[in-house]
């Protein structure tokens, strides 16, 4: 199973961005990897670690800001399409690049 958290947490405030950073800390120190900004997921054996990462979550919040946590099962996960844009360079790969002193 996997269970992902997303979250939108306010940093306005000093005091906010500390919480900002320690829960995101939390996070990490618990096992989460970032797959996106705000996004993060954790590898959990069963439905009863998964719930046992989510109250630990729920325990170390930020008291400002919303935190949603989705669990699902590794199938589900590995349905998941990633899809990016195109890259482009502004490298010009040509002898446009020449510059003659």
């Amino acid at each position: 199973m996997r269970t992902m958290v997303f979250f939108d947490l306010p940093t306005s405030t000093a005091a906010d961005r500390r919480e900002y950073t320690k829960f995101r800390k939390y996070l990490i120190k618990n096992g989460f990897i970032m797959l996106q900004e705000s996004v993060y997921c954790k590898l959990a054996l069963n439905a009863t670690v998964s719930e046992a990462v989510a109250q630990g979550i729920r325990k170390n919040r930020p008291p400002e800001g919303l935190v949603q946590i989705l669990t699902l099962t590794e199938k589900q996960f590995s349905k998941m399409e990633m899809i990016t844009g195109e890259y482009k360079s502004e490298v010009l790969q040509n002898d446009k690049r020449l510059v003659i002193l």
